[in-house]
Formats: structure tokens, sequence, C-alpha cells
């Protein structure tokens, strides 16, 4: 928390807790917020495997507890509206939802088919935001976001991963960076313009759920290469491909279509893949040579 009062001056903390329904349902009285978001779960999916119970009590639970929270203490009930004017709810959907596509890109209508304990979660979150705006008329919306990245990336998800690897290997405190799946396809954009849409979507006039991402895919291959380039350095002298890092049930192929976020909110990406891969890999190198090679790498072990 004391990362947060640095970036922010003026946030105030409150606490609460997705296990625990008391403490949530006093946030909201405390805070009597206009708009929650709610940006938490289990979001490692290696992790989720490991953890399976917890994630689908954080990551799905957690969601029904947030809108009960919201649904109490504005006073709604199937038959009454808010008491206390409309608090607006946005969910954070997955593309992990999707899973084994059926059809690609994907849209808002695709049928999802998850491939993980966490993307489980995350349809079930998805699910019941839809079921309380429908049956509560509450203001409830998912952003089906696809991969957004930025420097506070945490260190265990592969676009940090390979960003802090090569600021490593250029800088001379490592040799090797080991990697599982290479040809896997992401759709890869910064989280800065993602935030952005999903102020857009509680600005609306009625709430609905949108897919955001590029529409463009790249293979872990080229997100390595680019890196790696970007740097001064071949990829082919410092990669170590590992089958201890291959998921369970993988998730081959992620591309988005936000042909409906263009259309009806105004949005699109501002930030190119090559862009977004030279400022990751330009601030681990800063960040590195500032502190001596040390990183915060909190999250666990590294894994894709």
């Amino acid at each position: 928390m004391r990362g947060i009062r640095q970036l922010v001056g003026d946030v105030r903390l409150v606490r609460g807790d997705l296990l625990d329904q008391g403490s949530l349902i006093s946030a909201v009285e405390r805070v009597q917020p206009d708009e929650v978001y709610n940006l938490a779960a289990m979001s490692y999916v290696p992790m989720s495997w490991q953890q399976a119970e917890l994630t689908g009590e954080v990551t799905g639970l957690g969601v029904l507890r947030v809108l009960e929270a919201i649904r109490v203490c504005s006073g709604i009930s199937a038959s009454r509206s808010p008491a206390h004017g409309q608090i607006r709810f946005y969910q954070a959907s997955s593309s992990e939802m999707f899973g084994k596509v059926r059809e690609s890109p994907q849209t808002e209508r695709t049928p999802f088919h998850p491939r993980s304990p966490y993307g489980v979660g995350k349809t079930y979150g998805h699910f019941l935001t839809q079921n309380y705006r429908e049956s509560y008329g509450m203001f409830a919306v998912s952003g089906i976001l696809f991969n957004h990245e930025s420097p506070r990336r945490g260190a265990e998800f592969v676009s940090r991963k390979v960003s802090l690897g090569v600021a490593k290997i250029k800088l001379g405190y490592e040799r090797q960076l080991r990697l599982g799946n290479m040809q896997a396809r992401r759709d890869w954009g910064f989280a800065g313009d993602y935030v952005r849409a999903m102020q857009l979507m509680l600005a609306r006039d009625d709430p609905a759920d949108f897919v955001i991402g590029t529409g463009v895919t790249h293979e872990v291959a080229e997100l390595v290469e680019l890196a790696f380039k970007i740097a001064g350095l071949d990829w082919r002298d410092h990669v170590v491909c590992d089958a201890a890092f291959i998921r369970p049930a993988e998730v081959d192929h992620l591309c988005a279509d936000p042909s409906k976020a263009k259309d009806q909110l105004g949005w699109e990406p501002t930030i190119g893949f090559e862009e977004l891969v030279t400022m990751m890999v330009e601030a681990d190198l800063e960040l590195l040579s500032a502190s001596g090679g040390q990183a915060d790498e909190s999250f666990g072990p590294e894994s894709w």
C-alpha cells in the first residue's frame, strides 16, 4: 500500500476482503462510491492450477460478494430501485474466458471455453455481472480485456518476464532466459489504453459489455525477438525452451475484435506492439541499472 500512496498522493485506502462479505459491505457503506471497479483476482494463470479452490473463491465468488455489497448498500431488490442513486460497477473479465477458441477474432458473442481455473472463475464472474444487471437493473458491466501490459506488470507474467530477463542479460546479471510455449499467440496492448476503456464503459447511458483489445496478435517468439533486439542482443544466444513452463491446458491463440468498443465508445488503442515492448525493456533497463540488479518479483515464480 505504501507504493500506491507514492503514486497517488490523494488516494484514500479502505480495507476490504473478497473472502469476507461483511468487510465489503462496510467498505461500500463507508465510501458511498459513484463507481466500483473490481480489478481484484487470483490473476496469475499457472498459480490458479496450484490454488484452484482459492482462485474460485476470489476470482469467482469474490465478484458475487462485491455485487451483493453494492446491492445491499443501494437498497436494491427485484422490485425496488436503488435508494441512494445508482452505483456503477465494472467487472474485469478476461480473454482467458475464450480459452479453446471457437472462432477468431473473438467478439462479445463468441462462446466461452475456459482452459484454467482462472478462466473458469472469470467466466462465472462475467455471467454473474450480467445476471445482476438483468435481474436487479444494476448498472453493471464487464470489460473482456485481452492482455494489457506496462512496466508495472508483475514479474511472473510473460511480457514482464521477458523485459526483465532481457535487462538482466544486457546488464550482465543473467545469461539465460527460460520460457515455455513460444508459439502461443496473444493480443498485447498498453494497460493505460485499457483503463481509459473501463472509464468509458461506466460513462455510458446504458450498461453493456465490451471486448477490449488491439485486434493484432503476435507469437511469444516475436515478443522475445523484439525485446532482445531493442537491447542490441540476439535472443537465440540466450533463450532456453523449458517444458516445465507449459500449461496443463494451453490457450494457443487469442485475438480481439474491438469493433463494438470503437463504434459505441469511440475507443481505440494509442500504443502499438513495438512501442509497448520498447517502453517495457527500457523501463526495466533503467530500473535494474538504478537498483543494482534488484527488481520487485514478489508475485511468485516466473513462468510461461
